[in-house]
């Protein structure tokens, strides 16, 4: 599989393993930028975060302690990826071509790359944060307290207020099928760039695995997919994965904190690093972290997070040395039923997602099963750091726990195979023969007629406003289900009723608010903002190609939705799906607003170059090798379920909106007597290679809406093979 990855990839690889080798720097300069996990760092925070958080000998430990197949498909993937590079050594692709720093990848290369992987969505979102971090001075700088609306603002850069990664995941049981079994739709949204890009595969062990889908990263095994029986997916959760310690420094020693009354000397991490200048020369540098039991110090003065002479914060991931993921997976690939799954789940490896199944018993199931901390909601309020800090968890989901006393670090569960994680007894999961769905928000709303027991926030809110994009699923559910829509004369649920509910493109924002604007546009008084108006009243509320108007709204909404007093009704936990929702327009104040919001939209889209009733096509676009294409589907504020976004999420100008990340892999499956029934696209296509005919070559089908059906059944691929590589071993 590393061998068929690395025909596809081998320059997206190659590059990667210099940044987990901690050695960007050196090749490329300190000061040139790159991507670690999720965020673009300068190469200097990521050879030093690398370098201090990898731990070879205790990611060696956790690969000993994990299956044997896990063992054996790790030392497979070292072995392909390194056959491919001796195969190919003087054909590579232009991007890496020659280049000195394309290497065999090590056993310990590998382990690295799975645990950049496991913890992009939490310590890593901190590496330049660490990277920043210094004791304090006598000339310290003054740190906004930590629950302000400025601390939290600065937190944005770290994007805890919403996720870089989502996704839609739903399941339907044998009540509301066509056929009696299990209906999936698996809809990710991720980047169309990077190692977070989907890459499919089939794997056929005859007699012992056969599983078809797709992975992220550089997984050995399907992490998205279906065999012969069950069919999965995972939306990222609202879990947290790790928490924040506040530390209590020892008097006049900002290097000491103090646990229980006695003080802890802080860790000073000396981290060397090679960094080439702009005439070439390499040269060491040195870098210290400081490293305390809770994990590395870090420092965002702006949130209040500061390291004072008083008080300084360390952060704990609880996805550090989590190779269980390999094995959750490597089950998943074989297991026969959503009850094998749970089982599956119960052994606590899967990272930072929401599992969603359904098999071909009829079954349905959500499970936020991943890896949280366990710190119970009691905990939460008998642990409380000071004052600010505790505000930051309501009001940037990010928890602070008083590092002083030693009860208040996580706790051990004896129920829980891993300590200090939950347990499988004490989060959500449920097994139905209805539905159960997930669009990123926590577990309250997969299903509403689902009695959840008490759950620590941790893992997730309750009686909590959703998002417009999770109301606009439980929409299209209800609406399915009640045979109410326009997908199908009937009231039933098979893949060709999801592909249609999916891509609908239904502008949820829209819907819910245009009916109580538009007869505000009666006092308009300006040009401006009758043109607005009349291209917003012809508009179909969806976000296709060739809808007219879509781009005007988006600008609106941009502003209408932070409007103070905007909504009518508010978010009532009975009615979450359905709230907020109307406008305030009896408000004159509210009125005059939303009639400035659209003046300010239309001149937008004017000084951008835009018609304001062009079609979307013309707007919303990814430029390949062959020419722009028109991309369809919407962002999340406007709650289009086919999400798609743009690198900024900025306003309209002249380049349009130009996609960069969004729908990507996409499955619906479903069973029948021979297995399972697949249809598929990748948004992006198979290669990262920006030369190769397989880099976006899927992307006409997404654009058509056009489904492939996957070839899983051995007569099915050989009446699609295109060719064949045969690998032996060196010497046979």
């Amino acid at each position: 599989m590393a061998y068929a990855h690395a025909q596809d990839n081998v320059c997206q690889t190659a590059n990667q393993l210099v940044t987990i080798r901690g050695e960007r720097s050196r090749w490329f300069g300190a000061g040139e930028q790159a991507l670690l996990g999720l965020r673009v760092l300068s190469n200097e925070q990521i050879d030093v975060f690398v370098r201090s958080h990898m731990d070879d000998a205790a990611l060696a430990a956790a690969l000993a302690a994990a299956r044997p197949e896990t063992q054996a498909v790790t030392t497979g993937y070292v072995a392909g990826y390194n056959r491919y590079l001796r195969d190919h050594a003087a054909s590579l692709p232009a991007s890496c071509a020659g280049a000195p720093w394309v290497q065999p990848m090590t056993g310990a290369d590998y382990l690295r790359l799975q645990e950049l992987t496991m913890v992009q969505l939490g310590v890593a979102l901190f590496a330049d944060a660490i990277f920043d971090t210094s004791p304090p001075g006598d000339d310290e700088p003054a740190a906004s307290p930590p629950g302000t609306a400025q601390a939290v603002a600065a937190l944005a850069r770290f994007r805890l207020d919403e996720p870089l990664l989502g996704s839609n995941g739903w399941a339907f049981g044998a009540d509301v099928t066509t056929n009696g079994r299990g209906v999936l739709l698996g809809n990710p949204h991720f980047p169309w760039s990077g190692v977070n890009r989907f890459w499919e595969m089939h794997l056929t062990i005859p007699g012992t695995l056969d599983v078809m889908g797709a992975a992220i990263g550089h997984s050995p095994v399907v992490q998205i997919g279906f065999n012969h029986d069950v069919a999965w997916t995972h939306t990222v959760s609202t879990g947290q994965r790790f928490t924040l310690f506040e530390l209590e420094l020892a008097d006049g020693d900002p290097h000491s904190y103090v646990v229980d009354g006695k003080p802890e000397a802080m860790r000073p991490q000396r981290v060397t690093y090679e960094a080439r200048d702009a005439n070439g020369t390499v040269q060491a540098r040195e870098h210290t972290v400081w490293q305390t039991r809770f994990g590395p110090i870090l420092e965002v003065p702006r949130a209040g997070l500061a390291w004072s002479k008083t008080h300084a914060y360390a952060l704990k991931d609880a996805n550090t040395g989590n190779l269980r993921a390999m094995d959750i997976w490597l089950g998943f690939n074989r297991d026969r039923n959503v009850g094998e799954m749970r089982a599956t789940l119960a052994k606590l490896g899967v990272p930072w997602v929401n599992t969603i199944a359904a098999d071909r018993d009829g079954n349905a199931m959500y499970a936020d099963v991943s890896v949280v901390p366990d710190v119970s909601a009691a905990q939460l309020e008998r642990c409380a750091p000071s004052k600010a800090a505790a505000a930051l968890f309501k009001a940037a989901d990010l928890t602070v726990l008083d590092g002083s006393r030693g009860e208040c670090d996580w706790q051990h569960d004896p129920r829980s195979p891993v300590p200090g994680l939950l347990p499988i007894e004490r989060m959500p999961v449920a097994v139905r023969r209805d539905w159960v769905q997930n669009s990123n928000e926590s577990f309250w709303m997969s299903n509403p007629d689902i009695d959840w027991p008490q759950i620590t926030p941790l893992v997730g809110w309750t009686d909590t406003p959703q998002s417009l994009r999770t109301r606009a699923g439980l929409y299209e559910i209800g609406q399915r289900i009640a045979g109410s829509d326009d997908v199908a004369p009937h009231a039933k649920v098979g893949i060709t009723e999801v592909q249609a509910m999916l891509f609908r493109n239904r502008n949820h924002a829209a819907f819910v608010v245009l009916d109580d604007f538009l007869p505000v546009c009666k006092d308009a008084t300006s040009e401006t903002v009758r043109a607005g108006c009349a291209v917003l009243a012809t508009w179909d509320r969806r976000n296709n190609l060739d809808s007219r108007g879509a781009h005007v709204f988006r600008e609106w909404w941009r502003t209408a939705r932070a409007i103070k007093g905007v909504w009518a009704r508010p978010f009532d936990p009975a009615h979450a799906a359905d709230t907020p929702a109307g406008l305030a327009t009896d408000n004159p104040e509210v009125r005059a607003a939303l009639l400035a919001a659209l003046d300010d939209a239309v001149t937008t889209v004017r000084a951008a170059g835009f018609a304001l009733d062009a079609p979307l096509r013309e707007v919303q676009t990814y430029a390949t090798r062959d020419g722009v294409v028109g991309v369809h589907g919407g962002p999340e504020p406007e709650g289009v379920l086919n999400k798609v976004e743009t690198a900024e999420r900025g306003p309209l100008d002249a380049g349009g909106y130009q996609i960069v990340f969004g729908s990507s892999y996409i499955q619906t499956v479903t069973f029948d007597e021979r297995g399972p029934v697949a249809e598929a696209m990748m948004v992006y296509g198979q290669s990262s290679q920006a030369d190769s005919p397989l880099n976006f070559d899927q992307l006409p089908l997404y654009t058509d809406k056009q489904w492939m059906r996957l070839p899983f059944h051995p007569e099915d691929i050989e009446r699609e093979r295109v060719g064949e590589v045969l690998l032996l071993e060196l010497g046979d």
